[in-house]
């Protein structure tokens, strides 16, 4: 189903979802291509697993006078069944928390007799990569809730094959103090050379706004591959008003995968990752 969203701030959000490149790995070569039909993470055999191996990606799309929601993942996690379980009812949690804040404003606007401008939550997820291990989602968000204008967020997740659980990329690590002490230099030199390509000036004089860099934890991690077998790319998304005013917008900074950072992991995970020479 195709919609044609009524918002112009909430339209603008949910067509700027562009998975950055800096994270996807290089084209699969056949081989690959046939390792990862084989469905990671659902039951060997059986009706499941020719359901799951059937799957296709899911969009879900509604707009009305009250809400507009969009809410999308790929292939790779629709056939995984636990997975997409877990999108279904993030997504489902999610719409009903958008109808019911969207029917309290709405009241709130005929009583005090001013319009109301329908809420929207608009999220994308993507892959990243998919390596033997992994499986790596990035998400974009883009919300409007009656204000002056809409907001973009971030999320991330990572399916782990071997314990069929889902992981953030930092569960990954020893601690967020280690992933920080890893991270910090190459991020605030990363933001520098953003915002300079930005054509802005980052002051980092004390009390100035925006002066001090973002803790690196505190941000969206997406992990990704170049050759689809070893993580080997790391990027951090930081949504507005963290380092800098609305209309600056958001930053995706890439890091290099540094030996500390891979030195920062949890042994068990330290043979997944490929540090950069």
């Amino acid at each position: 189903m195709t919609t044609t969203f009524r918002h112009p701030i909430a339209a603008l959000l949910l067509t700027s979802l562009p998975l950055i490149n800096a994270c996807s790995e290089k084209a699969q070569t056949p081989a690959e291509k046939a390792a990862a039909a084989a469905v990671p993470g659902a039951p060997p055999g059986g009706a499941d697993d020719v359901a799951a191996r059937q799957a296709t990606a899911s969009n879900v799309r509604e707009a009305n006078d009250l809400v507009e929601f969009a809410y999308s993942y790929p292939v790779e996690a629709a056939r995984i069944p636990a997975l997409a379980k877990w999108l279904d009812n993030d997504r489902a949690v999610k719409r009903d928390a958008l109808v019911a804040e969207a029917r309290r404003d709405r009241a709130t606007a005929e009583k005090e007799g001013f319009p109301y401008h329908a809420h929207s939550h608009l999220q994308s997820w993507k892959r990243v990569t998919s390596t033997p291990r992994f499986l790596s989602l990035s998400s974009e968000i883009g919300t409007y809730m009656g204000g002056a204008h809409g907001m973009q967020g971030f999320d991330t997740l990572i399916w782990d094959r071997n314990s069929a659980s889902r992981l953030k990329p930092l569960d990954l690590f020893t601690s967020a103090a280690a992933f920080d002490n890893a991270a910090k230099d190459d991020l605030c030199a990363g933001i520098e050379r953003a915002k300079a390509a930005r054509g802005v000036t980052w002051s980092r004089e004390p009390g100035t706004p925006f002066a001090d860099c973002p803790v690196p934890s505190a941000q969206t991690i997406w992990l990704g591959s170049s050759d689809g077998r070893y993580l080997d790319r790391l990027t951090i998304a930081i949504g507005p008003y963290e380092i800098g005013p609305y209309a600056e917008g958001s930053y995706k900074i890439n890091l290099p995968m540094s030996a500390a950072l891979v030195n920062a992991l949890k042994p068990e995970y330290q043979r997944d990752f490929l540090p950069i020479h």
